[in-house]
């Protein structure tokens, strides 16, 4: 097969990707015991941290937890297992196939003091999908009899960058109950939160179940903007973990500090509490205006007046004096 015949079938493959439609949502009512919880929020805005933490602390409170880590950089478990990788769904089930294996859950479910944990993983960068990649993982899951699983609390930790495809799988289909968003007293992090409240919004209106039950304000300085967001749409704020350079150090060393008796128990005691009782709801999107009112003006800019560019601006004088290529024919 020649290069240019690999990438024409590659080429076509994304765009027979790219043209299907989404299914319609569900409407059907909630009936699973387990509790499924979507958290959704900003790269890099420390929803892997508060999982981990949250989902440790759950395990010593006697609770049977499943984290899954639903992100294409599959780091959500790596605080969990002390910055150890762990085997992803969709990578372990394509070398099982190539070889005529079978995946066996203890091929890609790990266990840490009562916390059980995976990673669905994602394609190799430039070779597919990354929302497709999470569908797949999800089928997968089935496969290994996801429906079936007794466990008190499911969480999904989902990259909320990008709400369509695989990653708002969740929301579309009801596959939780709630979401919550992981946010910070930053315009990007409340941008993508105010994304996610607009995708709960979207499939509630045409008949879903998944609400909003609140927000979890990570790097907290005491600015309040945060905290102003979640007012504004109508969702309570779950917990407030502080900008602490003791946390920071901690976390960056792979260290587990939502554990009973430690110096930040309370913190991730109280989050367990509100996120299993907090009932999800509609939220209440902002517009970009109202996203922007939420700082000063000195920060966003909006004392800037925009100007239109003029073709001039744009152009070298040769360029434009160039004679016009096109044909007038006069009227007959």
């Amino acid at each position: 097969m020649t290069n240019s015949t690999a990438a024409d079938q590659m080429t076509q493959a994304l765009r027979e990707e790219a043209a299907q439609e989404p299914e319609a949502p569900a409407t059907g009512p909630v009936t699973k015991e387990t509790q499924i919880i979507a958290i959704y929020g900003k790269g890099g805005i420390g929803k892997s941290f508060t999982l981990s933490n949250l989902s440790y602390m759950m395990a010593q409170q006697g609770k049977k937890v499943l984290l899954i880590g639903c992100d294409p950089k599959s780091d959500t478990t790596s605080l969990l297992f002390g910055g150890k990788s762990v085997p992803t769904i969709i990578e372990t089930s394509s070398k099982k196939k190539e070889a005529g294996d079978t995946l066996e859950i203890g091929d890609v479910c790990f266990v840490r003091d009562g916390v059980y944990a995976m990673e669905l993983g994602g394609p190799e960068v430039g070779r597919g999908c990354g929302g497709r990649g999470i569908i797949h993982g999800f089928e997968q899951l089935e496969n290994l009899g996801f429906h079936d699983w007794n466990f008190d609390y499911i969480l999904l930790d989902f990259l909320g960058d990008v709400v369509c495809g695989g990653f708002g799988l969740p929301i579309a289909r009801d596959m939780c109950q709630k979401v919550i968003v992981v946010g910070s007293n930053d315009m990007q992090s409340l941008y993508v939160a105010n994304n996610v409240c607009s995708a709960v919004e979207y499939f509630r209106n045409l008949g879903g179940n998944v609400g909003v039950a609140g927000m979890v304000i990570n790097k907290d300085d005491g600015t309040g903007e945060a905290q102003a967001f979640a007012k504004k749409v109508g969702i309570p704020v779950l917990s407030a973990i502080p900008a602490d350079e003791d946390i920071r150090r901690k976390s960056a060393n792979y260290e587990i500090i939502g554990i009973p008796g430690g110096d930040w128990a309370s913190i991730f005691e109280d989050l367990a509490v509100n996120v299993a009782e907090a009932p999800p709801q509609q939220p209440t999107t902002l517009t970009n205006d109202e996203l922007l009112d939420l700082f000063s003006s000195h920060d966003t800019g909006r004392d800037v007046v925009l100007q239109g560019a003029k073709i001039e601006d744009m152009c070298s004088a040769s360029a434009l004096a160039k004679q016009s290529l096109e044909v007038v024919y006069d009227n007959a």
